[in-house]
């Protein structure tokens, strides 16, 4: 059976860099910083100082008051991300298309916000004053159920809960529920809002996260100085949609889908595969998937953490991928400006990568400055570089062992 070719046809999202698609790409390219002072805890009880967090959204300017107060932070983001994504793709969902569009958004943590208010309410009040919308908020496919709901997508529900590889693996498999056929359209990426006390006193424990008390540079990713990653929130949504359906109304054709690679490095609930390998068989199975040879590949999107390891076995792995082709390449970790957004982050990273084959522009790694001998590739280091891209890679590891890549690549007929 012939795979049916998929499109992106419309984009939304909402960031650190800002609350759509275009300033969030504009700032980007302008090397501009998300990152700022902790302030959605009390910074004085943590470790962690900054944080790349979103002060400025208002969830009134997408839904109704009443329903967005039923409504975890991420899942709001998501639905807010979402609305923008079928605008930009002009698609309306009407009766007879909805058994074929669905949903499938990921998020890393879920309501973790929804959970620490009720717990407390729980332990000060009793259960009888747990919400009963508490479940509803928490759970991390929610985003997706509510969604669903919001716009009338009827087909397959789904969301992939696999850390901070959630967004890339609920867009990659959405991208194969329309390959194979049991979808035309799929309103899929990640959203996340983790930066609540717990979140962030499991990650400063697990000293994951950056010290540092400045917030220009803490996210550093390659850099000899690098401590860890700054915590994000926000979401991204891709509309992706079978390249029959996109012609057949007319759409508008950002890129292409073409490979998604998936894998487990069976090693540590944390710590990524020594040598980075089960990212490098991520990467390979990708491009393989897409029907393309390492050297096709002109940006790689890191997953470009800050932390130590991460950073040193990404690049381990790009080169045993791309050989010397490695060299060549320019990579970029765009949470050096995003922070992490974790279950959102490879969400976000694939509209990057994607306005990175439609502008001819590659978004920079800033606040790099200091070269580290095990990080040697070229990282575009600072500045937005103007440069063809023809395929782009997108890399997202998370915690646990998972591992996902996708590849997108400039539309052609």
């Amino acid at each position: 059976m012939d795979k049916r070719r998929v499109v992106i046809t419309g984009m939304g999202a909402v960031t650190p860099l800002g609350l759509d698609v275009e300033t969030t790409w504009n700032n980007a390219i302008a090397g501009k910083s998300g990152v700022g002072p902790l302030t959605r805890v009390p910074a004085e009880e943590f470790p962690m100082k900054v944080a790349a967090e979103i002060n400025d959204f208002d969830p009134a300017a997408f839904m109704d008051k009443k329903e967005a107060r039923k409504m975890d932070r991420f899942t709001q983001f998501a639905v807010a991300s979402s609305l923008m994504a079928l605008k930009d793709a002009n698609l309306e969902i009407t009766e007879d298309i909805a058994p074929r569009v669905g949903v499938w958004i990921g998020s890393g943590i879920g309501g973790m916000e929804t959970y620490e208010q009720n717990f407390r309410q729980f332990l000060e009040k009793g259960h009888r004053r747990v919400s009963p919308f508490f479940v509803p908020m928490m759970i991390p496919d929610m985003a997706s159920g509510q969604v669903s709901i919001t716009t009338g997508a009827k087909g397959i529900n789904s969301c992939s809960v696999t850390a901070c590889a959630s967004g890339t693996n609920s867009i990659g498999d959405a991208f194969k529920v329309i390959q194979r056929g049991d979808a035309d359209v799929m309103i899929t990426g990640g959203s996340e809002a983790p930066i609540t006390n717990m979140a962030v006193a499991g990650f400063c424990s697990a000293k994951a996260v950056s010290t540092s008390t400045d917030p220009k540079t803490a996210s550093r990713p390659f850099d000899a100085n690098r401590d860890g990653f700054v915590m994000g929130e926000g979401a991204g949504i891709l509309i992706l949609e079978s390249l029959e359906s996109a012609k057949k109304r007319g759409a508008t054709i950002y890129a292409e889908i073409v490979g998604y690679g998936a894998t487990g490095d069976a090693h540590h609930v944390t710590a990524p595969a020594p040598e980075g390998e089960g990212g490098a068989r991520a990467m390979k199975q990708a491009i393989e998937d897409a029907g393309l040879k390492p050297d096709d590949i002109d940006y790689l999107n890191a997953h470009g953490t800050s932390t130590p390891y991460n950073d040193k076995f990404e690049t381990m792995a790009a080169k045993s991928v791309f050989g010397e082709h490695a060299y060549k390449l320019a990579v970029s970790s765009t949470k050096s400006m995003t922070g992490h957004l974790l279950g959102a982050a490879g969400a976000v990273e694939a509209i990057l990568s994607i306005k990175a084959i439609n502008e001819g522009i590659i978004p920079p790694t800033i606040n790099y400055e200091t070269k580290d001998p095990d990080c040697d590739l070229d990282y575009v280091p600072n500045e937005a570089r103007k440069q063809p891209v023809r395929a782009a890679l997108s890399n997202s590891l998370g915690f646990g062992g998972h591992n996902a890549t996708l590849v997108f690549k400039e539309y052609t007929e």
